[in-house]
């Protein structure tokens, strides 16, 4: 396992993390997962045991019952460990009970706090975006977080380039805590975050945090095998739920290569998918999941996978994204002014 620096921070996180929407199995959550404790335990050892030090999760994971377990599993190991929860999720009827307004993140961090049985969260992230809310009070309430002990870093998720810089200039000028990570959805069927995030992110020194980096079970032997002969009894999670979205022309483009590479060094789809992004220098951390043991052991061996230049490319080829304006104008024009 490599550790690296979690945004413009001194911290050191795992390049792999334990994602944990699979516990509980609640409500919106059910057809993920329905692990509990005794699975959970089991899970959260073998990744300590590979050296996994980050473990995320958000108070609307089946309806707080998924922090309540990561909390348990982890109680004696506390602190070797980073928990990253996060906030804005709807948690009650309450008009308030949605948001990120200081109403509802004062309320909430109570509530991640108390079901993950700790005093402090290490990674505190909005989950989105709340047009509601001035970014300004946001930060205010997160800063005061921090100040208290509560929360000991911040970040971000699900948000536009410009809504993240927003906050940024908004932390600098009050003088608050800002942003030092976001997490987002990026694999190699799905690179959109490359036109204005990671560019931003590379520009502003935040951390990368990957979410489905699998888009939903797409780039595994499973889904191959479903894709490949409809016949065939199997029943790939993506079939179930077309979640996130995908350009489907190009994800079988894609998943055509991933084939080729998978047969010609005989090890899954999936390790090779995620040794891809673990490849991409403006990733921090890859979040996996795992309804079984044996899945989550495959998945850590992704950190073992070497990728050359050579199929690097291979995979670049068929993933990458169609020029769009202003980016092919910028490239047009930096032409002359880049050093050879």
């Amino acid at each position: 396992m490599k550790y690296q620096r979690l945004g413009n921070t001194g911290l050191l996180v795992s390049n792999l993390c334990l994602g944990t929407m699979t516990f509980g199995g609640r409500g919106f959550y059910e057809v993920i997962g329905q692990q509990g404790q005794e699975t959970v335990d089991r899970l959260v050892g073998v990744a300590l045991d590979a050296g996994v030090n980050l473990f995320d999760t958000a108070d609307v994971y089946s309806e707080g019952e998924s922090e309540r377990l990561l909390g348990a599993a982890l109680r004696s190991r506390r602190s070797e460990v980073v928990i990253a929860t996060k906030v804005r999720g709807r948690m009650s009827a309450n008009p308030n009970g949605v948001g990120l307004s200081r109403a509802h993140i004062m309320n909430a961090v109570e509530g991640s706090l108390r079901r993950l049985g700790t005093d402090y969260i290490d990674l505190y992230q909005v989950h989105g975006v709340d047009f509601l809310t001035p970014p300004e009070e946001t930060l205010r309430t997160l800063d005061d977080l921090v100040a208290s002990g509560k929360v000991r870093y911040v970040g971000c998720s699900n948000m536009a380039a410009w809504q993240v810089m927003k906050s940024v200039a908004a932390s600098t000028a009050g003088g608050w805590v800002r942003y030092e990570s976001y997490q987002g959805h990026y694999s190699i069927a799905s690179r959109d975050l490359e036109r204005e995030i990671l560019p931003m992110l590379l520009d502003q020194q935040m951390g990368l945090l990957v979410w489905s980096p699998l888009v939903g079970g797409l780039l595994t032997d499973k889904f191959q095998l479903a894709r490949t002969k409809p016949e065939s009894s199997v029943n790939a999670r993506r079939s179930r739920v077309d979640f996130p979205p995908v350009d489907s022309a190009r994800a079988n483009r894609v998943l055509d290569v991933l084939s080729e590479l998978s047969r010609e060094r005989e090890i899954p789809i999936a390790r090779i998918a995620l040794a891809w992004l673990l490849h991409q220098s403006a990733v921090t951390s890859v979040i996996i999941g795992a309804n079984r043991e044996e899945q989550l052991v495959e998945n850590l061996r992704s950190a073992e996978v070497v990728l050359s230049n050579q199929e690097l490319l291979r995979i670049a080829i068929p993933s990458d994204l169609p020029a769009e304006y202003p980016g092919w104008m910028i490239t047009v024009q930096s032409g002359d002014r880049l050093p050879d």
